[in-house]
């Protein structure tokens, strides 16, 4: 593969880091940390206006059409810059699922997205290891009786909808669009500003319209779950990205003893050990966003590669880069501590570590 971005894609790159740098500068993220504001708004609508919550959108809600690559070009520039915006929510977790199986009733729920105008959201994950499902779904008259927990749920009472995967009685999975009203939502602790919930699934009962495309085959849960992936761990890349530019400046321009720290043999080092986990990172997201777009059918284990090397090795490398700020690194009011909470938060949604080597262990098992 070639791991360059084409011109649309620079195009699409420039545009976000563009109204990223103007929108999510540190004064406005100092502001909005102050207030009780579940997103940035302003930053929200900034997006929408240059077009880029339509990129991954089908043709007929008014998007570009365009897939993962992009996605994650997007993603990335978010995670750069710690923007406090729901846009790996709606897009990676919702309008990826909707675009790709939804009836043309459902793709035209899309269309506000375009403009701002609403959030969307899904529930990727439940207690357990990442990626499973246990709720249920059972026919009832016209409709489906829904039943279940899910964990980790971005924006959950700000969204108009939930898409809600579940095993369907003598099916496969499916995956239901589901109003907030209709669940109970508990707020859970977040690493970051961004709204967490647990949502509980007792009894709640939906139309048949409400399952994302018809059936439950199961297909669109696969694409709700790799995009789930393939988005958290492109918002990683762009956290440890942003945390090494950082950590670079500051000790270039500290000194000790007379000398700039990155004088320093061993601070050198240190340096080169998160530069090495942040291209890992990087070569893996890229391959495994390319496979996804090419449909390849090693384009989850290339994802749980990545997952991993977002749970474990990025994670350490973000210790390191406060480690080489000193005191600074743990004092929430200079930017490191965002970087550091949106990589663990990132790691968490994930699953783990350990979680994505037993996956990936069982992938490679499948294959052999």
């Amino acid at each position: 593969m070639d791991f360059n971005l084409d011109e649309t894609q620079q195009d699409i790159k420039g545009l976000a880091a563009d109204v990223l740098a103007r929108e999510a500068a540190q004064e406005r993220l100092e502001a909005f940390e102050k207030g009780e504001a579940p997103y940035d708004d302003v930053t929200w609508k900034a997006l929408a206006q240059a077009g880029l919550l339509g990129v991954v959108l089908p043709e007929d809600a008014g998007g570009a059409g365009l897939g993962p690559v992009e996605l994650a070009v997007i993603l990335r520039e978010v995670g750069a810059r710690t923007a406090p915006v729901p846009v790996y929510a709606s897009l990676a977790l919702a309008a990826v699922p909707i675009g790709a199986h939804g009836t043309p009733e459902q793709r035209a729920l899309l269309a506000p997205l375009t403009e701002g105008a609403t959030v969307l959201t899904g529930a990727y994950r439940e207690v357990g290891p990442a990626g499973e499902v246990a709720a249920t779904a059972r026919a009832d008259g016209d409709g489906y009786v829904l039943d279940g927990v899910k964990t980790f749920v971005p924006y959950a009472r700000e969204a108009s909808l939930i898409l809600v995967p579940a095993r369907v009685g003598g099916g496969g999975v499916g995956v239901f669009l589901v109003e907030p009203a209709a669940v109970m939502i508990t707020e859970q602790p977040s690493a970051t500003t961004e709204p967490l919930s647990r949502v509980a699934l007792d009894g709640v009962r939906v139309g048949a319209d409400a399952l994302l495309g018809g059936t439950a085959d199961g297909a669109a849960w696969d694409t709700l779950r790799r995009s789930a992936v393939a988005g958290a761990v492109a918002v990683a890349s762009g956290v440890i990205e942003g945390a090494l530019e950082l950590t670079k400046e500051y000790t270039k321009a500290r000194e000790q003893f007379g000398r700039a720290l990155a004088q320093f043999q061993a601070v050198t080092m240190q340096i080169g050990d998160v530069y090495i986990a942040k291209r890992v990172l990087d070569v893996a997201v890229w391959a495994g966003v390319w496979r996804l777009a090419q449909g390849a059918d090693d384009a989850e284990e290339v994802l749980t590669i990545a997952a991993y090397n977002a749970c474990d090795p990025v994670v350490k490398a973000l210790y390191t880069c406060q480690h080489l700020h000193g005191g600074i690194g743990l004092d929430i009011t200079y930017p490191l501590h965002r970087y550091f909470a949106w990589g663990r938060h990132c790691g968490h949604l994930l699953g783990g570590g350990e979680d994505r080597l037993d996956a990936l262990g069982a992938l490679i098992a499948q294959e052999a």
